[in-house]
């Protein structure tokens, strides 16, 4: 009669529970796996919070691109570039930086200094938090008429490159600076409802 050692039969139990044991848990994964892709295709894409100026900033960030990649395939493949597109390029930065800078306004995420803020009582702080709204607004329909006036300056003068009219760009940059200053008071309402504004209160708009 052959007699087996227990710790024979010990190592056997183990090794062949082991295979059962990985098993489950490529199971309990490629579930979880499962799982994300289910909830990914139940995720809605939420538009709300952009606005006009964000579309617009896009529309011309996406045609800047399109001008620079044209550029670099005439100059490096082609070996013959076309000279307007690196000024329509240059051109385009324009409404990506004063339009899209009127959604940083709308969502009040331009820099601001609010470590004064901190030792100021309530009072004082709102009123000088509404002098800086009022400075605020004050500022960009300010500059939004000294870019006006510019415009209007170089009136059908030409481009370098190709023969349009420039004072289109500076009308692009007057329409952010108004949409800044439009803004700007939207939002200085927003903060008498309220009550306070990311001077204030900056945990609020993070």
């Amino acid at each position: 009669m052959a007699v087996t050692h227990p710790d024979m039969h010990m190592h056997a139990a183990s090794h062949s529970a082991t295979p059962a044991v990985s098993g489950a848990e490529a199971e309990a994964e490629a579930q979880a796996i499962a799982a994300s892709f289910a909830e990914a295709d139940e995720h809605h894409v939420d538009l709300s919070p952009y606005g006009l100026e964000d579309w617009i900033c896009l529309g011309f960030f996406w045609l800047m691109t399109g001008l620079v990649v044209l550029q670099f395939f005439t100059r490096y493949v082609l070996n013959d570039s076309f000279a307007w597109t690196e000024e329509l390029a240059v051109y385009c930065l324009i409404p990506v930086v004063f339009i899209g800078a009127a959604a940083c306004v709308r969502r009040s995420r331009h820099i601001q200094v609010n470590l004064v803020y901190r030792w100021l009582p309530g009072a004082p702080g709102r009123v000088l938090a509404t002098l800086v709204d009022v400075a605020r607004t004050a500022f960009f329909a300010y500059a939004a008429w000294l870019i006006a006036r510019y415009a209007l300056a170089v009136d059908n003068e030409p481009m370098t490159t190709i023969a349009w009219n420039k004072s289109h760009v500076y009308w692009l940059a007057f329409a952010g600076m108004a949409l800044m200053a439009l803004r700007s008071v939207q939002v200085s309402v927003q903060h008498l409802r309220q009550g306070f504004s990311a001077l204030e209160r900056p945990q609020a708009y993070d």
